[in-house]
């Protein structure tokens, strides 16, 4: 248990998601001294450390945040060895990532990237009568109920979306009257016109889309993924896009990032891509600090920390 926090570093690696000036600015309202420092700096016991990446020296603190939702550069077991608590910043990505799923369904159903990309070229573009529709009354199956899941399923029922979802644990989710088991995958896709990706990237959900779940999704389907890119096989998507197996895609996540410029699904009419900007906004700094600011309180009442990892 950590007894109590003196100092608060920000690490400038946050940069890579946040200005890092900003995210300091944030924590101005504490009692404690805090501080931007770059490598190089050393660590003792009442020190934590809010970073983006990890690093030996942070062993020597006493609690360490990782910034990012996952946590996957960090090695658990170095913390549980040395018995320094890590803590990431998972469930503040409910509205965020949940908002820009229906954006993505939304410009899918009703061609807005389309209209867009016609307007690059000053042509006034009509598609095909049978081409656009309403995400009313779709089904979308969301994969993967935790908080990226529920936030898009809330918005989804709230839009008229016939929503279902595959989850491990099968208790009731406001908004989606039907949950699948992980190994009926199957099932849970076979009618939706819409299926969002929202697990983590794990052994047992790497590639978890590939060329059997391509065959079974209905071939005007979309697929939407907003959380790890190895969980769909990259290879197993292109092939589905250009046999029409499925209709299009919407991808935040991919295999490799940057997305390779060589990568042929940038040349999809009816896939949409953004780089990993599922949680931008221009109050991302804040929310990460609220997180930050809550568990320093829990540690000075002795209480377990939020969103603890080891």
């Amino acid at each position: 248990m950590v007894s109590d926090i003196e100092r608060l570093y920000i690490h400038e690696s946050v940069e890579n998601v946040v200005p890092p000036e900003d995210f300091l600015a944030a924590f101005d309202d504490l009692e404690i001294p805090n501080e931007l420092v770059g490598d190089g700096e050393t660590y003792e016991d009442g020190d934590a450390v809010a970073t983006y990446v990890p690093r030996p020296e942070f062993l020597d603190a006493s609690w360490i945040h990782c910034i990012r939702a996952g946590h996957d550069a960090f090695d658990t077991r170095d913390y549980e060895n040395r018995g320094v608590p890590l803590t990431n910043t998972s469930g503040i990505h409910g509205a965020t990532v949940g908002e820009l799923a229906i954006g993505y369904m939304l410009s899918l159903s009703r061609l807005v990237h389309v209209y867009r990309d016609h307007q690059n070229e000053d042509d006034w573009y009509s598609p095909e009568y049978e081409r656009p529709f309403t995400v009313e009354n779709e089904q979308l199956c969301v994969v993967g109920l935790g908080t990226l899941g529920t936030g898009i399923a809330k918005r989804a029922d709230a839009l008229g979306m016939d929503v279902v979802g595959v989850r491990r644990r099968q208790e009731a989710v406001p908004g989606v009257p039907e949950v699948y088991p992980p190994d009926k995958l199957g099932d849970a896709i076979a009618e939706a016109r819409f299926v969002a990706l929202t697990v983590p990237h794990t052994p047992e959900t790497e590639s978890m889309i590939s060329d059997g779940e391509f065959e079974t999704m209905r071939d005007d389907a979309y697929l939407i993924n907003v959380g790890r890119g190895p969980v769909v096989d990259e290879a197993a998507l292109v092939e589905a896009l250009r046999s029409e197996n499925i209709a299009g895609a919407a991808l935040d996540v991919f295999e490799e990032e940057p997305l390779p410029a060589e990568s042929p699904l940038w040349d999809f009419e009816d896939v949409i891509i953004s780089p990993h900007k599922g949680s931008a906004t221009n109050r991302y700094h804040l929310d990460i600090a609220e997180v930050v600011k809550e568990n320093i309180e829990k540690i000075k009442h002795g209480e377990s920390l939020t969103n603890r990892v080891a």
